[in-house]
């Protein structure tokens, strides 16, 4: 984004990353409410404001923090609360709330792609605003990519881990779940050392080789 002004590049990054994070919370409580537990609704955080979602910590400390101090940016949005006893069928429909999050994340994933195909078929040359959208898809595929994948992890508290809590018995999904104390800590570790990239790298760069599949077939 040479082309691009300080203000200009925090603007069309922040846009797409409030939206990926803002959506896939969004997301995980409007399934728990189709899903009976409308803890979500009641707290009054069904909405796409982006300020009833921030943590202050997670949103805005840790991930400027880490842009400073790592090649690896990394953060979180406030959970939206979801009360697993009221769901109609709690281990189930705690797996499709999980899934809720990435999923909305694979639209968004798609509504970018779609933004940046058009943005290149344009005939008639890239205007200065063009260029601001054609960053913003850029920044906007990435983000999501990467919340698909990490959030799809099968570390606690991550959603990947209510998707495979699923599956288990309730004695070891009791001991599995029990890793959730220790999972932000285990995360930023995997960050620090660098072993988290390694582990995320695959996965990204085959996501980003079908977009680009799609972008240039």
């Amino acid at each position: 984004m040479s082309e691009l002004s300080l203000i200009e590049k925090i603007f069309t990054a922040a846009v797409p990353i409030i939206f990926a994070i803002t959506v896939h919370e969004v997301a995980h409580g409007w399934v728990a409410s189709k899903l009976g537990d409308q803890t979500a609704r009641l707290s009054g955080r069904l909405t796409l404001n982006p300020v009833k979602h921030i943590d202050p910590v997670g949103t805005i400390v840790v991930p400027l923090v880490m842009i400073i101090l790592t090649p690896f940016a990394f953060g979180w949005a406030k959970p939206v609360p979801v009360n697993w006893r009221n769901l109609n069928n709690p281990r189930r429909d705690m797996a499709l709330v999980a899934a809720a999050g990435p999923g909305a994340n694979v639209i968004m994933l798609v509504l970018w792609t779609l933004l940046l195909m058009i943005l290149y078929g344009a005939s008639h040359g890239i205007s200065y605003t063009s260029i601001l959208f054609v960053e913003m898809a850029k920044v906007g595929i990435i983000i999501n990519i990467v919340l698909i994948v990490l959030n799809l992890l099968p570390l606690p508290p991550l959603d990947g881990s209510r998707i495979v809590t699923a599956f288990l018995s309730p004695v070891a999904a009791q001991r599995y779940n029990s890793l959730e104390r220790w999972g932000l800590l285990i995360l930023i570790a995997l960050i620090f050392t660098g072993v988290l990239g390694k582990i995320l790298q695959p996965m990204v760069s085959f996501m980003l080789s079908l977009v680009n599949a799609f972008l240039t077939g």
